[in-house]
């Protein structure tokens, strides 16, 4: 996947549709539990490629604006035919990728293995999900989703049309789970994240307008992880999401397997631009022994520029409820 990255307001207003609604849950790989947020203190591959020099104007695969920002873009609409769901029931989402013209886009250039990634994400930021659509012989495209909890969400279609000349493009659309709704805080940063009785630790600082490199290191009961397994043609997906108005970014490893070069853990690179100063909420995918889990951090780009900045790097417990998966 690519480029890609105001709950008061909607919460209001969704909150008189619903009484006190509001929700996002389960899909068919990985989950991070759902927690309640630890009390606030107040708020691909080994060897590790270096770090870009902060002079040299690297920005890796992230030189892109961030996206999903837009319903619409080049000429291109993201329909989503179930705009509303019900917290902790099953639903069928469904949605249309339209071209110009009003038709369904039935043609893309398949990327990391698939024609359209697909990342739902609670406006909280504590609830996420990267989910593969099965698409309809007439375009429509589909997958179950379980969210449990009430809220507002932000849906990303993160795709590249089969048109000569295409783009890939992330579009985004509001979704909406109706429910009794609990506002939560954006859990204070932490430079590590236990799931699964994995822990990950991030080392590297997102900075807004430059590329830097971002490392995690995967371990498990204390020791390494030297097997992880390739995941859509990686060894890891990095999705960094914006807090206040969710703008995406999808960063590509520094690396794939079978280059010669990249190591199956424990570390992998990612080389990020944040398209501004802010908090932002990071989701690292990765497969080990057959399953694909999600570690989550939240970070802040542009406060203390070159220092890491997530000061907690020992508390792991940063609440959130990480990533659902299908394939």
């Amino acid at each position: 996947m690519h480029t890609g990255l105001k709950i008061t307001a909607f919460a209001a207003a969704l909150a008189a549709t619903f009484g006190t609604a509001y929700g996002v849950g389960q899909a068919l790989d990985p989950v991070v539990a759902d927690r309640a947020p630890a009390p606030a203190h107040d708020e691909k591959h080994t060897p590790v490629s270096p770090a870009p020099r902060a002079d040299d104007g690297h920005t890796g695969h992230q030189a892109a604006p961030a996206g999903g920002l837009r319903v619409s873009a080049s000429g291109y609409t993201l329909d989503l035919r179930t705009p509303r769901v019900e917290a902790g029931r099953p639903t069928d989402l469904r949605f249309t990728i339209r071209d110009d013209t009003g038709r369904a886009v039935t043609e893309y250039r398949p990327e990391h293995e698939k024609e359209l990634h697909l990342v739902v994400a609670s406006r909280d930021l504590l609830t996420y999900r990267h989910l593969h659509p099965t698409r309809a012989a007439d375009g429509t495209w589909s997958t179950p989703v379980d969210l449990p909890k009430a809220g507002g969400y932000r849906v990303f279609a993160d795709f590249t049309p089969a048109r000569k000349g295409a783009e890939n493009l992330t579009l985004g659309a509001d979704l909406a789970a109706s429910g009794a709704y609990r506002p939560q805080q954006l859990p204070e940063p932490r430079g590590t994240a236990r799931v699964d009785g994995y822990e990950v630790r991030l080392h590297g600082a997102l900075r807004p307008g430059r590329g830097t490199e971002l490392r995690l290191t995967v371990s498990r009961d204390g020791k390494p992880v030297t097997d992880l397994q390739p995941y859509l043609g990686a060894y890891g997906h990095l999705v960094a999401l914006r807090s206040g108005d969710l703008a995406y970014l999808h960063v590509h490893p520094n690396g794939e397997p079978g280059d010669g070069s990249t190591d199956p853990g424990p570390t992998v690179s990612f080389t990020a631009t944040a398209p501004s100063s802010g908090s932002y909420r990071l989701f690292l995918d990765f497969k080990h022994d057959g399953v694909v889990r999600t570690a989550a951090f939240t970070v802040r780009a542009g406060t203390q520029p070159g220092t890491l900045e997530h000061p907690h790097a020992d508390d792991a417990d940063d609440g959130g409820e990480s990533a659902g998966h299908d394939h």
